[in-house]
């Protein structure tokens, strides 16, 4: 099974230190080169765009984690966005400005793999986030906690 970690995860994992956590630290980092856990080239723009942290140092030592979108990727973006609700996945003040928009290629890379995405964004009725998304086009969908308890990693 491939996760595929949001913006949002990474920021739950900067709660486990490096020099505390160890044990998830070597569990992570062998998922990661076993190329189990993946994420997307817009997930490291977003981190880029937010102050340092150990996970954006880890970050720049693993850049092959962060996958360019392929061209089967890209094309379900366009059916994503062909669902009109969706297009909210990208903010008004995102197109205005030009932030990174991670969402979309999270789940394309998810559904590419058959993969699992892995985000602290909670399904809510109506909703255009991360989960609702997968669930309309039948892509797994997990938060960390889930992704821990998948991996069967106690500490």
């Amino acid at each position: 099974m491939i996760f595929v970690l949001d913006t949002t995860s990474f920021r739950e994992i900067e709660r486990y230190y490096q020099d505390v956590f160890r044990t998830f630290w070597e569990l992570f980092q062998a998922e990661v080169d076993a190329g189990r856990v993946i994420s997307v080239r817009e997930v490291w723009r977003e981190l880029q765009a937010s102050p340092e942290t150990h996970v954006i140092a880890w970050a720049r030592q693993n850049p092959a984690v962060f996958k360019p979108p392929m061209p089967e990727e890209a094309a379900f973006v366009g059916q994503i966005f062909a669902v009109p609700h969706f297009a909210q996945l990208i903010s008004a003040r995102a197109r205005m400005i030009g932030n990174p928009v991670a969402d979309p290629f999270l789940i394309a890379a998810a559904r590419a793999c058959s993969g699992t995405v892995v985000t602290e964004e909670r399904l809510k009725p109506n909703a255009a986030k991360i989960p609702n998304v997968c669930q309309h086009f039948g892509i797994a969908c997990t938060n960390f906690e889930g992704f821990l308890k998948a991996k069967g990693w106690r500490f």
